[in-house]
């Protein structure tokens, strides 16, 4: 099993190899293969990848964000300019549809609100304005419009599950009630998890995943 000391080498070295990212401005620590990150970026979307390059590694089991954005100059920007940029965003996105989208900006932060069909125009509409200069937080309080469910739907589920080539299914049960998936299992990595969640999120109806996934911690035999 690895040790906090290596899970902590390890992300700091996944840090410095993303190119988007300068690793001496955020700061790694490790208990119980728990990652906590902290320090200061200058843009959200930097945030939010320090976060992601963080799951990749093996071992980690879960990562708490302590990151702060700190809007350089030189990305600035004035509330209303951050909300007429997030307004165009998402009028050019085609995965979203900016008439079901109510947004508010202050100070920076950016509140979304309204109701889409699927789970992919939810999460199209905060990935279209993470990237604007000028945000320091998206919080996406979209929510789901309720659809009738197909009677297989725990077989498209199980179904997506065998496709994928990232997830070991064998190992994963998909329990459907009404709208709401409860996944069950083991998966090997944090990587694998999301996986499997965004599969469930996809199918059709559901407005609601409960993912209780256990990450298997893999033996690591060490020659003396």
């Amino acid at each position: 099993m690895k040790s906090d000391l290596q899970i902590q080498k390890d992300v700091m070295e996944e840090l410095k190899w993303e190119p988007f990212l300068n690793a001496s401005e955020i700061g790694v620590a490790v208990k119980n293969g728990v990652v906590t990150l902290s320090g200061q970026v200058d843009t959200y979307s930097k945030k939010l990848t320090a976060e992601k390059v963080t799951k990749r590694v093996a071992g980690v089991k879960a990562v708490a964000e302590d990151i702060l954005v700190g809007i350089s100059p030189a990305y600035r920007k004035t509330d209303a300019e951050i909300a007429e940029a997030v307004l165009n965003a998402l009028k050019w996105h085609s995965g979203v549809k900016d008439e079901k989208i109510k947004i508010k900006v202050e100070g920076g932060n950016v509140r979304l609100d309204g109701e889409v069909d699927w789970e992919y125009q939810r999460s199209s509409a905060k990935k279209a304005i993470e990237n604007l200069a000028g945000v320091r937080s998206v919080i996406n309080l979209i929510t789901l419009k309720p659809v009738t469910t197909a009677s297989d739907i725990q077989q498209k589920i199980s179904a997506a599950l065998l496709r994928s080539a990232t997830i070991d299914a064998d190992k994963i049960t998909p329990e459907v009630i009404g709208s709401r998936v409860t996944l069950r299992g083991k998966v090997r990595s944090f990587a694998e998890k999301e996986d499997a969640e965004i599969a469930a999120w996809n199918a059709p109806g559901i407005t609601n995943v409960e993912s209780n996934l256990e990450i298997e911690v893999p033996e690591y035999a060490f020659e003396e």
